[in-house]
């Protein structure tokens, strides 16, 4: 039976990302999805409609494009430029949407919107099939390792909602995906336009088995709810406490005289009064008195709360250091190699100096392109320049050692950015798959 969340109940939060190449009907799916799942105000539904009565859009039907191609470069070019994010609920969950967009000079954009989805939905032109840029999206979706991934095999109404039209795309996708090793993803077919399978099964789909998209979204674990007890606890450190004219609310002004706390974001796992923690780079072990917020002191604090840790020594930390669960803290490395995705027209080349940042620590390195890859056949071959859209493996060289632990097991900690030291511009992203 199903029942509806009372006012007491916190809804879930999934944070997903769409992308898919141009003119597959990204937009519209985008639109119709947050329409049907009542996320626009009246104002800005009056305001498509007259738009899309003015345009003479399919004889002054509605526009469901004009629901999300919010800027006036978008519009006049009917694209999406740059990733914008919806944030809409329904009874069941709430979400925060990363609309991406589908030229290939925009791949980077695509890289930005998904890094921090539980989940991604890949379009594809039903008539069209598995594209270059479906090649690009989905290599990206599994080299950044989304969990939860979506292809939804749009404009079926063209094709007559023939189920033998959606068995071949259906082959190509599963013949795409084992070829790059992602593992096994939601197939959908749906119309974007005519609203088939987004928010409820369609009648049209009679030979589909499966949820409609709205339905599989909210029903996905989010990435906090398949690892928030499950991965180690880990804490990037923002700056150290030692307060001059007060303390934290709670705090007992003469047992408190000598306060110092290490306040950070908790960016994995749980902590707990009387864990041990290890510190980098001090290299030592101590355990933790005392957990502060805005709010008061906690007994135990996860993800994403940010806090203020006491710790049984006084240990010498700053900006940067990191604190981990005991023994779980990754082998500092002074070479890191990673998957990169380069942000500008520029790109990257060996030889490169660079800013790493990685969590708040921010050192020097030197890179060396190692290899790019062809998204013809999935496979790197060697260079030494990575162009603004390629994606490749990178060894960077550091000034200093960083923890990052694997991407793919472990996410935002193994993260970092590439930047300019002369601009401060992002140069690109990258992900530490020590393993590849």
């Amino acid at each position: 039976m199903t029942t509806t969340p009372t006012t007491t109940q916190t809804k879930t939060l999934l944070r997903f990302a769409t992308a898919g190449s141009v003119d597959d009907g990204k937009s519209t799916l985008v639109g119709r999805l947050l329409h049907d799942a009542k996320a626009i105000l009246a104002d800005q539904l009056e305001s498509v409609t007259r738009t899309s009565a003015e345009r003479g859009f399919l004889g002054g039907a509605f526009d469901f494009a004009l629901l999300t191609d919010g800027l006036r470069a978008e519009r006049e070019q009917g694209i999406t430029i740059d990733v914008a994010y919806r944030y809409f609920s329904t009874d069941r969950r709430s979400f925060i949407l990363a609309d991406c967009p589908g030229h290939v000079q925009y791949t980077r954009n695509m890289v930005t919107g998904a890094t921090t989805a539980d989940a991604v939905v890949v379009l594809i032109d039903a008539r069209n099939g598995v594209t270059e840029q479906t090649r690009r999206h989905l290599t990206v979706v599994h080299r950044l390792g989304i969990r939860h991934v979506i292809v939804a095999i749009n404009k079926i109404d063209l094709l007559d909602y023939d189920r033998n039209a959606f068995a071949a795309v259906e082959a190509e996708v599963e013949s795409l995906t084992a070829e790059i090793g992602l593992d096994t993803a939601h197939l959908i077919p749906v119309s974007a336009l005519a609203g088939d399978n987004i928010v409820e099964p369609s009648a049209n789909t009679p030979w589909y088995h499966g949820p409609a998209l709205l339905e599989l979204l909210e029903t996905l674990p989010s990435s906090e709810e398949d690892t928030a007890d499950l991965e180690p606890f880990r804490l990037d450190v923002q700056t150290v406490i030692r307060p001059q004219g007060g303390l934290a609310p709670g705090l007992d002004p003469e047992k408190f005289r000598d306060y110092r706390a290490v306040a950070g974001q908790v960016t994995a796992g749980r902590v707990s009064v009387g864990d041990e923690i290890d510190v980098h780079p001090a290299g030592l072990r101590t355990t933790v008195v005392g957990i502060d917020t805005a709010d008061g002191p906690l007994e135990t604090a996860g993800v994403p709360l940010s806090v203020a840790l006491r710790l049984a020594d006084d240990i010498d930390t700053s900006r940067g250091s990191v604190l981990a669960a005991a023994g779980t803290l990754p082998v500092p490395r002074r070479i890191i190699r990673a998957e990169v995705f380069p942000f500008t027209a520029e790109g990257l080349r060996t030889g490169d100096r660079v800013l790493v940042k990685a969590g708040t620590a921010t050192v020097k390195g030197i890179v060396t392109v190692e290899s790019k890859r062809n998204l013809d056949t999935s496979e790197p071959e060697a260079a030494e320049v990575l162009a603004g859209n390629d994606i490749g493996i990178a060894e960077v060289k550091l000034s200093a050692e960083l923890p990052l632990a694997d991407y793919r097991t472990h996410g935002r900690s193994g993260g970092f950015l590439v930047i300019d030291p002369q601009t401060g511009g992002t140069l690109a992203a990258g992900i530490h798959t020590p393993a590849d």
